[in-house]
């Protein structure tokens, strides 16, 4: 039987424990990502003047480097998240003053472009990004945004397939079109573990991540990063792109 989303202990989801796996020491490949990242948000915003958009990070985690890259280009940046222990450590991170020491070499990253180089992301973040509490599942369209990232979601949270490209689908039913977007998947991953609690996973390849996105982009890249940080997957996905105008049925 597939474990999906609704089985998964999400409220005993430890943060701690998977910024100290993941992120407290930074990896190579997050930080190639965060420059993919940089680069791709700045070519997109070009002609766009700073801090006009509205952004969102659906399922932001405990990961902030998602938020940090689209801060130049935002007026406000909003952090969506359903397991409470996620949601409040993301609250913890974005009231003023609270963005900790361990994302400053993501941000260091992000400062190869211009566009970053003004900013203290320290007081940026408590002035721009707010947090809510909200289930992937019920994006319906209804609320849009001007650039979104969705990292480590629609592929980390069952084992169904359905449910993954019903996640793929909610995201980007919440972009306008034309909106920038950076989505990120665990290659062929069989699940996780987080503390004591074991997390489900959709197994996606690149044939599958562009065959869920396609529908959606009116431009799409997709990086094949090799580089495993755990074992039980084979690598990292990176979609880079722009939203279509095409309405994506529920």
């Amino acid at each position: 039987m597939m474990d999906r989303n609704a089985d998964a202990p999400w409220s005993k989801f430890d943060p701690e424990v998977y910024v100290d796996n993941n992120y407290r020491t930074p990896l190579e490949v997050d930080l190639k990502i965060v420059r993919l990242l940089r680069d791709h948000f700045s070519r997109c915003f070009a002609a766009t003047a700073p801090h006009s958009a509205r952004g969102v990070d659906v399922g932001a985690g405990a990961n902030l480097y998602p938020a940090l890259s689209m801060l130049p280009w935002c007026e406000k940046v909003l952090l969506l998240e359903y397991a409470p222990p996620n949601v409040a450590y993301l609250e913890r991170q974005t009231s003023p003053g609270g963005l900790d020491a361990t994302w400053d070499a993501f941000w260091n990253e992000l400062r190869g472009a211009p566009a970053y180089r003004g900013l203290d992301p320290h007081s940026t973040v408590g002035e721009i990004v707010r947090v809510e509490r909200a289930n992937l599942f019920d994006l319906d369209g209804q609320r849009r945004w001007d650039v979104g990232t969705m990292f480590f979601v629609a592929d980390s949270m069952s084992e169904c397939p359905e449910e993954f490209q019903r996640g793929v689908r909610c995201f980007m039913n919440a972009l306008n079109p034309a909106a920038p977007f950076a989505v990120a998947f665990m290659k062929e991953s069989q699940g996780y573990q987080v503390g004591e609690h074991r997390y489900p996973a959709y197994r996606v390849n690149e044939s599958r991540a562009r065959e869920s996105l396609t529908p959606y982009a009116a431009e799409l890249e997709i990086h094949d990063l090799q580089h495993t940080v755990r074992p039980g997957h084979e690598g990292i996905l990176l979609a880079l792109g722009r939203r279509n105008s095409a309405i994506a049925t529920p």
